[in-house]
């Protein structure tokens, strides 16, 4: 049982949480809100990183700060989103460090911690790296890595800040099978950026807004279109698709437009800069992008001509080329913090001949390339020769239309 009870956290003289309250005894809470709600905060809080001014956080009864930290260690742990590290341990050695609290000082691994942390790689699908060293895996494959220690080290509570922000979309499905699968035995807490996933995989969900709870309960009861549009400011349509919640940004009529505008996305990193696009008056194109991936998705019901491309196929030449011919026709590119696998590399090099065209291009760098490059390097090769040659890099959708109306307004 984790009890959290009317906490108060501040940096500094800024209160950035106040009277949150939540209990979990097992299953899959979700924790969503739009940036700056203080989703990461509330688990550092719990875990013990950032203590709360007033209120108090009760593990099994009793308060986490003051139990000693090895107790901790083995009853809960988290997967933060840096997964860094600078030192040349193999997979197998990083997934053993989640043994540690279970071993005594000087104590070396015995054959039980082997088969625990061998059990982990395998549900995790990182057992075919565990001879090689974390530094030279892709950020994928070092989620899922961490995930693992995470899990080997037999926790009651997991607690995960955005568990799949680095991970190509099969690996996003897989690893959150997984957590699902674990949360009937465990309290998980996790994170969520994005919306139809906390929908379709979580048991109750909390949705923050400025430091406190707007609501909670069930997902059809948290996610519904009055609660969305109040806390991220958008207009949506949440509606039932084959027995799961789908959540649609709906489009705005406006009565000008203002340039036409390519973005380059895909993995739902592109909902609200679309969103904002289409509100803001600009005449918005999209590719290209495979079905039922969430900006696709977006695309469509924001009336937003996309190129695209079949399920999980690769980016094929003809597709390609309808998107450079979408390209040519733009005053302005966008290229979001999208995940690239071998299938969309196309989508970089279009991005490419847009500098070369002459066509102003921005890129949103949310996340280090490096963490969503899932193609041995390529992409970030295509990637720092874009920024190169003369792209404008931006931190998020909202600076993209701060700059567009600057140029365009």
């Amino acid at each position: 049982m984790l009890d959290v009870k009317d906490i108060d956290v501040f940096y500094g003289d800024r209160k950035v949480l106040e009277r949150i309250c939540l209990s979990a005894e097992s299953g899959l809470k979700g924790i969503i809100g739009p940036n700056g709600s203080g989703k990461t905060t509330l688990l550092k809080s719990i875990s013990r990183v950032l203590k709360p001014k007033s209120g108090i956080i009760l593990l099994n009864g009793k308060d986490v700060y003051e139990l000693k930290a090895k107790d901790i260690a083995k009853d809960m742990t988290v997967v933060s989103q840096d997964t860094s590290t600078k030192f040349d341990f193999t997979v197998r050695d990083v997934v053993l460090m989640g043994r540690a609290p279970h071993l005594g000082r000087f104590e070396m691994e015995k054959r039980e911690d082997m088969e625990i942390a061998e059990k982990a790689m395998k549900l995790t699908k990182t057992w075919h790296l565990a001879d090689r060293t974390i530094t030279e895996i892709s950020g994928g494959e070092k989620q899922r890595v961490i995930i693992a220690k995470a899990l080997a080290q037999e926790p009651k509570v997991l607690l995960l800040d955005e568990p799949t922000s680095h991970l190509d979309i099969n690996y996003q499905i897989e690893i959150l099978d997984l957590i699902k699968a674990l949360s009937k035995e465990l309290v998980v807490i996790a994170v969520f950026h994005d919306l139809n996933l906390a929908a379709r995989y979580c048991d109750e969900l909390i949705l923050l807004s400025e430091g406190r709870v707007f609501a909670s309960g069930k997902p059809d009861e948290v996610i519904i279109s009055r609660n969305i549009e109040d806390v991220y400011d958008i207009e949506v349509m949440v509606k039932q698709d084959s027995g799961r919640l789908v959540i649609y940004p709906q489009k705005k009529v406006t009565k000008f437009k203002k340039g036409r505008i390519h973005v380059v996305c895909g993995g739902g990193t592109a909902t609200l800069l679309m969103n904002s696009l289409v509100n803001h008056g600009y005449t918005v194109t999209a590719g290209v992008l495979n079905r039922n991936d969430s900006d696709w998705d977006t695309g469509k019901m924001l009336g937003i001509e996309v190129v695209e491309e079949k399920p999980f196929s690769t980016i094929s030449e003809k597709k390609h080329l309808q998107n450079l011919e979408f390209i040519k026709q733009a005053e302005f590119v966008v290229m979001t913090d999208m995940p690239f696998g071998n299938g969309n590399l196309h989508n970089l090099e279009a991005v490419m001949e847009a500098i070369n065209s002459g066509i102003l291009v921005a890129v949103i760098e949310g996340s280090d390339i490096k963490e969503r490059d899932f193609t041995g390097g390529k992409a970030t090769d295509l990637y720092a020769l874009i920024k190169a040659e003369g792209s404008t890099s931006v931190r998020n959708y909202l600076e993209i239309i701060e700059m567009l109306e600057k140029k365009c307004g």
